[in-house]
């Protein structure tokens, strides 16, 4: 990683610069363009164009400005929800200006979440209908000033790339020409969208408007800020959890070259720097003393053991369907358990926000997910009105739930205030990891009655805390988190008798969403029980499936594709190493679509595992842009690879174990599978895909080392050496 070159007045030689320059020289065709979407600065509005509606403002010369109602953060938001606007529009994705929104919930509010965030695969479900609608609107107003220019019906009139037109005489008007009436003109209270057969831009494989910024590297992203005077700062908060600072001793700190001030608060340590290098090496001169507090004695092997006492009941109904515990009673039975261990989020961006607390006031610049959050959150560390607040959002490098929190804005802002002019603080990989809000332990338990090679009653109960509970709390109700039993409920398989249970079950460590969230573990869980079933029955796992699926087209539709495309039945290629070799299957519906996997895996005699080949058909429900679905899959199945192959948080002593990428690994390149995605084309209402890829793909793995093996994973990730002692 690139030392900080940086100092008060800008960058000598930032990462940024470098790219540029590398850029210019390996394809200079690249320098100059004007690229669409705007760097988020506190020194200008948000847009400078007249408002049609709170998505669509009209300059009077230029590109039309689309606010952006959910972040960018690698998974396609931006273009998708700028096709929706601009096919309503009639403009190119080359005439807009993508912005993002500042926090205003009334304006900007998840229609699923209610709230400002970007997560849960929801921006395309929650925002397609209104984008659309907030387009057509602004389309209507503009024609309607073109009608009232020219004296003519607007029902006569054309639009097209941003023009108004006239037919009849051949008169025209660019939209930034009408821009200044239009916005005077009463929207309509409904507007008729286009019939999909006028599509142009929706359903189309476009290029993502965000990519040519990045190439060039003149995306800013929220560790890119530089503001005058900026002072860096690198933090330290207590390794265990929940610990507090005894003893500080910063003279070896204030010694180091660079070094200006040291912070100290009741819950961390902070040095103050003139770059970011300088900041760190004073930190780690840095001598403190801390108190570890209650959670001291806090021990992975005791959180399994109390999450799996938690599990054995009774939950808080969360679905029913007929008397499935009655049911239980007769007929043969089927009984496992399936553990999810805490993960990090680990995304390539570590977390950082820069502050600047002077004159009552608050300014904030940050990647984030929720800039409401970071808002109130940042208001209320400092006492102040969160009107008095102001966040500067920007692209973000990879979120995956992390930055659905607010606690690194609060914390910045507990620094700032401290120092004297802007600071921008940056955690460490470590800090990043052993401060991370978690993904949840999972425990759940399953049981099943099979009846002509049917399962005939369905008994899922999941246990695990609640985020929701902490982070929507009115979206916690009857003591339920829909979250967590996501998945779980809904079915797409024809069970006559079905009881889903929720126990929540807290522990002292903070969880949080991470990618997949809930379906991580019920539909992980319920996969791997159906191939156990499918096994000591001596059924096939994809007829077995198949047999219950008459009352679910979709997902029978994913599921065969994907059997066809992956040759189900044949046997899985030979290893060249004589490796051992399995296939799995698993099939999904949450987020509003189906997807379904089969994996191929090669298993050598040390129990290490090699995913070869990834094969998964969706229905998504109608597609925006089939290129960002298929990356969006990849991606997440990616994600999922690693997590069953490697990956957990551990605690021992209150601390978390694990520190970078050298024990907490992600997959590398040389160890990629093939991953093959087929979409099924639908017209039904759009589905989520940002997290369905890494929730597919883990028991189709886990399944794949189950056909190979004779061993079932009941707790993630893959024990090498419980394989290789089975094998």
């Amino acid at each position: 990683m690139l030392r900080d070159l940086e100092d008060n007045h800008g960058p000598a030689l930032s990462r940024r610069a470098l790219l540029r320059g590398g850029a210019a020289v390996l394809g200079g065709l690249m320098i100059g363009i004007e690229l669409p979407v705007r760097r988020a600065r506190a020194d200008e509005p948000a847009s400078t164009g007249a408002p049609l509606n709170a998505f669509v403002h009209v300059p009077p010369e230029g590109r039309v400005e689309l606010i952006m109602p959910s972040v960018e953060m690698g998974q396609g938001a931006y273009t998708s929800q700028a096709m929706c606007l601009a096919e309503e529009l009639d403009i190119g994705l080359d005439q807009i200006i993508a912005i993002h929104a500042p926090p205003d919930q009334p304006k900007y509010g998840n229609p699923l979440f209610v709230v400002q965030a970007t997560g849960g695969s929801t921006t395309t479900m929650a925002w397609t209908e209104p984008l659309r609608k907030a387009g057509a609107t602004a389309r209507a107003m503009l024609v309607a000033a073109a009608a009232a220019e020219w004296g003519v019906d607007p029902a006569t009139l054309t639009t097209e790339k941003g023009m108004v037109s006239d037919p009849g005489s051949g008169r025209t008007l660019a939209y930034g020409a009408l821009a200044d009436r239009a916005a005077t003109v009463p929207p309509a209270a409904e507007v008729t969208l286009k019939d999909p057969a006028q599509f142009r831009l929706i359903g189309t494989p476009a290029h993502r408007i965000d990519t040519p910024d990045k190439a060039v590297g003149k995306t800013v992203y929220g560790i890119d800020v530089i503001r005058p005077g900026m002072k860096f700062a690198a933090l330290m908060a207590s390794p265990v959890i929940g610990g507090t600072v005894a003893r500080v001793d910063d003279a070896p700190a204030l010694a180091q070259p660079g070094v200006r001030q040291v912070v100290v608060l009741d819950d961390l340590v902070a040095v103050v720097a003139d770059n970011t290098w300088a900041a760190q090496q004073g930190l780690a001169a840095l001598v403190v003393d801390w108190t570890a507090g209650p959670h001291a004695g806090l021990d992975q092997a005791q959180l399994w053991a109390d999450i799996e006492k938690a599990s054995q009941g009774p939950g808080v109904v969360a679905q029913k369907e007929g008397e499935a515990l009655a049911a239980l009673n007769g007929g043969t039975l089927f009984e496992a358990s399936y553990e999810l261990p805490f993960l990090a989020h680990t995304p390539m961006e570590p977390l950082n926000c820069t502050v600047h607390v002077h004159d009552g006031q608050c300014e904030i610049w940050v990647g984030t997910q929720v800039p409401g959050f970071c808002q109130m959150g940042a208001a209320k560390a400092l006492g102040i009105d969160p009107s008095k607040v102001s966040v500067n959002n920007h692209i973000i490098g990879g979120g995956f739930g992390r930055r659905l929190e607010a606690d690194y804005a609060k914390i910045a802002a507990r620094i700032a205030a401290k120092v004297d002019g802007p600071v921008k603080v940056t955690w460490s990989r470590e800090e990043d990891i052993k401060q991370d809000i978690l993904r949840p332990l999972y425990h759940d338990r399953l049981k099943a009655r099979v009846e002509n090679g049917k399962v005939t009653a369905w008994h899922h109960r999941v246990t695990g805390a609640s985020i929701l509970a902490r982070w929507l709390p009115p979206a916690f109700k009857n003591g339920i988190d829909g979250d967590a039993v996501d998945g779980a409920v809904d079915s797409p398989y024809g069970f006559d008798s079905v009881l889903v249970e929720y126990i929540r079950h807290e522990s002292p460590v903070p969880v949080g969403f991470w990618r997949g969230v809930g379906p991580n573990s019920s539909v992980f869980s319920a996969e791997s029980f159906l191939d156990l079933i499918a096994k000591q029955t001596g059924v096939d796992p994809v007829d077995f499936r198949r047999g219950m699926l008459d009352k679910t087209p979709r997902a029978l539709a994913v599921l065969n594709a994907a059997a066809a495309k992956a040759r189900w039945g044949t046997p899985a290629p030979a290893s060249p190493s004589g490796a051992r070799v399995g296939r799995g299957v698993a099939l999904m519906h949450a987020f509003g679509s189906f997807l379904a996997c089969v994996a191929d895996v090669a298993i050598a005699d040390s129990g290490d595992v090699r995913v070869t080949r990834v094969v998964i058909a969706a229905d998504v429900g109608r597609v925006i842009n089939p290129d960002i679905v298929v990356a969006q899959i990849q991606g997440g199945a990616t994600f999922g690879i690693t997590t069953v192959l490697h990956d957990a948080i551990t605690i021992e002593g209150g601390s978390i174990q694990q520190s970078n990428f050298h024990d907490y690994r992600l997959i590398r390149i040389d160890e990629m599978p093939a991953i093959e995605v087929e979409i099924i084309g639908s017209t039904e209402k759009p589905g989520g895909i940002g997290e369905p890829g890494t929730v597919i793909v883990q028991p189709a793995v886990a399944n794949a080392i189950f056909a190979a093996t004779g061993v079932q994973l009941t707790r993630m990730p893959v024990d090498p050496a419980r394989i290789a002692k089975a094998v």
